[in-house]
């Protein structure tokens, strides 16, 4: 029953944008640490590639249930989030790092801004679901 509840709003996938915004937090906070580590060349989840992901969930879930086919399950191997990439759009520097700080910040604050914004609109879904199975409006 609850079960039910939780699928029918939009938890399910703002819990998905939550886990891939801390996933790539975690991945730009490396590359600011690595910053001066000669050779490093900084890595990023694909923001595109999760957001097309998240498209495709959403229009599945809109769908009638259909049996899960092999090729969901490969897909499904290689974790919630893609591959981690290189970055090229920062510039290389003459010891072979490429980080770009200002970059690496302003995607940090991005990033943030889209957790801070995920888990605003999850806490209204659950003050939601709190009113409406304790019957007030």
């Amino acid at each position: 029953m609850f079960s039910n509840l939780f699928e029918s709003t939009t938890i399910p996938m703002l819990q998905e944008a939550v886990n891939f915004a801390q996933s790539r937090h975690t991945v730009l906070a490396g590359n600011i640490a690595n910053m001066d580590t000669p050779g490093y060349q900084i890595r990023d989840l694909s923001v595109e590639d999760f957001q097309s992901r998240l498209k495709g969930a959403i229009e599945a879930r809109r769908r009638p249930q259909l049996p899960i086919s092999p090729g969901d399950l490969a897909e499904r191997s290689t974790g919630p989030f893609g591959q981690i990439s290189k970055n090229p759009k920062t510039v290389t520097r003459h010891d072979k790092n490429n980080i770009g700080m200002e970059f690496q910040v302003t995607e940090m604050v991005k990033n943030q801004m889209q957790h801070n914004l995920a888990l605003a609109v999850m806490n209204s879904q659950f003050q939601l679901l709190q009113a409406a199975i304790s019957e007030r409006v």
